[in-house]
């Protein structure tokens, strides 16, 4: 049987200032182009989420993604990824199972444990509680996604015999994210997937599902940017790069920020950081010898456009990626 690889796009609809365009006009160019892009080869759509940032970081990814799913017919619509840790399991239960209802069955759950303190102090959660909350609300959810009575007492949660309803035929599969070890491992021992962030944790994941007694499925966020020609793309994009990469430095995304210095212009943070630049030759070449190496990997999605970028360009690439990487990819691996 023929190895299925998904290949999809990745959204954090921020709109940092100056901008030319609404927030109104940026989410409708978006769902806009996500149906084009279904046409032409892609089979996923991925959100992530973070809350309180100026330029508008998606906080809601659960109400975009019924948007998305009820603008199109076959795309799985997923999260990459929501801080679970920050939410009422009940509740987050409660509306991805209408998600998975009104898609069809199309929706996975994709969560990570978060890092900003100021997210968890307006939240009313501690980072010190964050590996308790995650695995109380992973059981949760799973007894509350089977319709079972939720008779639940933890650390963090009380929950007396309460039940939800309607059931989803096809519930969301619950995709757990990380690039620290122990994020990685508690994925392998109770997600039912792996987000990986730019190749990171693949080997961690294999080892850590072999142990496990577990196939394992990878899902792979990858911060390729691919162009025709490579370096006039990096000249172009590099400003993008750098305000994306800067942010999540400042967040403390990739350790503690006074510790993680910034980078000091685009072409560094391209070089440096996560990103890859390449042609379709070389993106083909280093796309299909990670699905060889990782026959986990189930998905593999990049980055629509970067912030501050317009649809138009990220578009364009997408296109190019449509004719010239993943047909070939998916017959490499046939």
């Amino acid at each position: 049987m023929a190895r299925q690889i998904n290949f999809g796009l990745w959204y954090d609809l921020r709109n940092p200032a100056p901008s030319a365009v609404s927030f109104e006009t940026l989410y409708a160019q978006c769902i806009e182009q996500m149906q084009w892009a279904e046409g032409i080869g892609f089979d996923s759509v991925w959100l992530t989420e973070h809350h309180f940032c100026d330029d508008g970081y998606t906080p809601s990814p659960l109400v975009v993604a019924a948007a998305i799913g009820a603008s199109t017919k076959r795309l799985r619509v997923a999260t990459n990824l929501m801080l679970l840790p920050l939410a009422d399991p009940v509740r987050i239960a409660e509306d991805t199972a209408s998600l998975a209802i009104l898609t069809g069955g199309r929706f996975d759950l994709g969560v990570g444990i978060g890092y900003r303190e100021l997210e968890f102090n307006y939240f009313g959660r501690k980072l010190s509680h964050r590996p308790s909350l995650m695995e109380e609300s992973v059981a949760i959810l799973r007894k509350a996604w089977r319709g079972e009575p939720i008779n639940f007492s933890g650390k963090r949660f009380e929950i007396g015999d309460v039940s939800v309803n309607p059931v989803a035929k096809t519930p969301p599969r619950l995709l757990m994210g990380g690039m620290a070890e122990p994020a990685i491992q508690r994925a392998a021992r109770i997600g039912d997937g792996f987000l990986s962030t730019g190749g990171i944790g693949h080997d961690v994941y294999a080892a850590a599902c072999k142990a496990e007694g577990k196939t394992g499925a990878i899902f792979a966020g990858n911060w390729a940017i691919i162009s025709p020609d490579p370096e006039a793309e990096a000249a172009k994009v590099g400003p993008y790069a750098l305000y994306q990469s800067n942010e999540y430095i400042k967040w403390g995304a990739f350790g503690p920020p006074d510790q993680t210095p910034e980078f000091p212009d685009g072409a560094t943070a391209l070089e440096q950081g996560l990103y890859e630049v390449w042609d379709a030759d070389q993106a083909v070449q280093e796309l299909t010898a990670m699905l060889k190496a990782y026959p986990q990997i189930q998905d593999i999605h990049f980055w629509a456009q970067l912030p501050g970028e317009s649809v138009e360009s990220g578009s364009a690439r997408i296109q190019y990626m449509s004719d010239k990487v993943l047909p070939q990819v998916r017959a490499a691996i046939a």
